[in-house]
């Protein structure tokens, strides 16, 4: 039995073939123009020590060497120009579409809007295909109709763009629902969260740093502490609290004292001024007394040296107003002043969430109303109404 082979190439052949490498020719060219396998003229060309280029090397060198290609160099170069604008596409689309590439995780919705939004600078076939979506089925979500849910969404987003206008845009979430609710549109506070989120909008963060407005002098006698962080008072003029903080302007540094009332948490005295003196204070409780008019009222506040002085020591004595002072460098013997400063620092003081996010007008006012009803139903009972100034 005879055995089938294919007798050796002759030598004048490999030299030409190494010949043809070495002048810029591709080893898979030549092997489809002259029949041989290509890894045949790659072990010629090693055994020569001849370089091998790949095809795209070669074309490059051929560019940059001015040097003609023939027809099937052209044909593969702008195949693989092809293939890296389809990769640069496919990058820059995935760069568009974060957070709705993975399919586990991703709004089909969202990912119709995408490609509507970018259709225009890419392809829509090439757009589906990279996020993973049919032709046919966004081709019939553009067909629909917006749903009600949709449209009530479009609604919700303008009246919460509305309200955060407002707000200077500083009102996040819960205060956002609150005022929706005021306006008759009952809506969860999850949904105004994700319809921010989608609209680019959130309420504003505290403002980092500080500067000590707390000076201690040791030589005051400061007045004991009747609160004990007990910031709970049954009707107005009961319990105050105090403190100042400053305000950073293009002018400097200037200085806000005021009084709050614990029951309604409404600022009833405030003073402003360059310097933190005891004047200072005394200006804000003179407003507070002025507006209030309360008989025997707790006035707290920490250990600066405004408030142990002598002069508004005095000045509490004269109207009957007991002091009361929490400890050294503790802000929770004071923290509902610090609560309020914080909020200052960086929102709008409309509504308070220790009153239902009422603003302290109206806490007082249905507290009034209420009030009201009762002397109405009995009119022999004694119950204090309140006088908003």
């Amino acid at each position: 039995m005879t055995q089938n082979y294919k007798p050796a190439y002759p030598a004048e052949f490999r030299q030409q073939m190494v010949e043809l490498v070495a002048l810029g020719k591709c080893p898979k060219q030549l092997s489809k123009e002259f029949g041989c396998h290509y890894t045949s003229i790659q072990t010629w060309c090693r055994a020569a020590g001849v370089p091998i280029r790949s095809s795209q090397t070669i074309a490059s060198a051929a560019i940059s060497s001015g040097l003609p290609l023939n027809v099937n160099e052209r044909q593969e170069l702008m195949e693989l120009r092809k293939k890296l604008k389809r990769v640069e596409m496919e990058r820059d689309i995935l760069g568009k579409g974060y957070g709705l590439v993975c399919k586990s995780q991703r709004l089909i919705g969202k990912v119709y809007q995408l490609i509507k939004a970018n259709q225009a600078q890419f392809p829509t076939r090439i757009l589906c295909e990279t996020l993973g979506v049919s032709h046919s089925g966004y081709y019939d979500w553009t067909k629909r109709t917006p749903s009600q849910r949709v449209i009530a969404n479009c609604r919700l987003i303008e009246q919460i763009m509305t309200i955060y206008r407002k707000s200077d845009c500083t009102y996040g979430r819960p205060r956002i629902t609150v005022e929706l609710v005021d306006l008759g549109i009952r809506v969860n506070h999850k949904r105004v969260g994700r319809l921010m989120h989608e609209a680019g909008i959130k309420g504003v963060s505290r403002r980092r740093g500080f500067i000590i407005t707390t000076h201690r002098n040791k030589r005051d006698r400061p007045a004991e502490d009747l609160v004990q962080r007990h910031f709970k008072a049954t009707s107005i003029n009961q319990l105050w609290v105090a403190d100042m903080t400053y305000i950073p302007t293009w002018a400097g540094f200037l200085y806000l004292a005021v009084v709050i009332d614990v029951f309604s948490r409404k600022v009833v005295g405030w003073a402003f001024g360059e310097t933190m003196t005891a004047n200072l204070v005394i200006n804000a409780l003179n407003m507070a007394l002025i507006t209030r008019k309360p008989g025997k009222v707790i006035h707290h506040s920490d250990r600066g040296s405004q408030y142990t002085s002598v002069d508004f020591g005095k000045r509490c004595k004269e109207m009957g107003v007991r002091p009361s002072m929490g400890s050294v460098g503790d802000a929770y013997d004071n923290a509902m002043a610090e609560s309020f400063f914080a909020s200052l620092e960086c929102e709008l003081i409309d509504r308070h969430s220790g009153l239902g996010y009422l603003s302290p007008n109206n806490f007082e006012r249905k507290l009034n109303e209420k009030n009201q009803i009762a002397i109405n139903c009995n009119p022999l009972s004694q119950v204090e109404t309140l006088s908003t100034p």
